[in-house]
C-alpha cells in the first residue's frame, strides 16, 4: 500500500485546549481511524527558533517529543484538514512510504 510517513515534531508542554498537544494527535487520529501512532520523547532538540529544548531532571515540560504515524493519502488529507480546522500550529514531515504487514498474526499476538 501506498501512502505517507507523517512526523510531528513539538514540545511536551504545548497544549491544544485542555491536553498536551501530543496526546491530542495521538488520540485524534486514533479516533478518526488511523491504524496506528507512536509517540518518541527526545532527549534534546532544537526548533526554528534556535532554542535548546531538553529533558530536565526535575522539568520534562520542555522535552521534545515527536509523533509519527503512517497513512493513506485520504488519511493524511482528513487529517491535514482537521488540524487546519483546528487551527493546530506544529511542524511536520511528511514522507511519501509503501506499507504493509507481513506475516499473519494469532489472536494471541494481536494488538
Amino acid at each position: 500500500m501506498k501512502g505517507f510517513q507523517l512526523e510531528f515534531f513539538l514540545e511536551q508542554n504545548k497544549r491544544h485546549g485542555h491536553a498536551a498537544l501530543w496526546e491530542w494527535l495521538l488520540e485524534t487520529a486514533k479516533s478518526h481511524g488511523i491504524r496506528g501512532a507512536t509517540v518518541f520523547m527526545g532527549a534534546m532538540g532544537y526548533g526554528a527558533h534556535r532554542r535548546i529544548h531538553a529533558a530536565h531532571f526535575f522539568e520534562l515540560a520542555d522535552q521534545p517529543v515527536e509523533v509519527t504515524m503512517v497513512v493513506t493519502e485520504e488519511e493524511a488529507d482528513r487529517l491535514f484538514a482537521l488540524l487546519q480546522e483546528e487551527k493546530v500550529h506544529l511542524f511536520f514531515v511528511k514522507l511519501p512510504v509503501e506499507f504493509g504487514v507481513l506475516g499473519a498474526v494469532s489472536t494471541d499476538q494481536a494488538g
